[in-house]
């Protein structure tokens, strides 16, 4: 499905087709929030062109994992990869 159709699909409890291709991975993760899986799934399930793509990259991460779940990723990536992961910290003050 291309980008402008996409946008020009309606959405379907609240997932509009974009924000459905957008977050597929983390659906397909198990990372999603409750309310967002259950909002996804229903969308998914009145929109052909999003399950198909969903099916799509479903098929895509079998075949990721099955060809490099025996091998881990070299210690130079891993390196690269928490650096450039940030950690956020606030501090509340509370004042009476």
């Amino acid at each position: 499905m291309s980008s402008a159709e996409l946008e020009g699909h309606e959405g379907h409890e609240g997932f509009d087709c974009s924000r459905a291709r957008l977050q597929l991975y983390e659906y397909l993760d198990g990372e999603m929030d409750p309310d967002d899986c259950v909002k996804i799934r229903a969308h998914l399930e009145q929109c052909g062109p999003c399950l198909k793509e969903y099916d799509i990259d479903q098929i895509i991460k079998a075949l990721v994992r099955r060809s490099c779940d025996c091998e881990a990723a070299p210690m130079e990536l891993r390196s690269q990869i928490m650096s450039r992961i940030t950690t956020f910290t606030m501090t509340v003050e509370y004042r009476d």
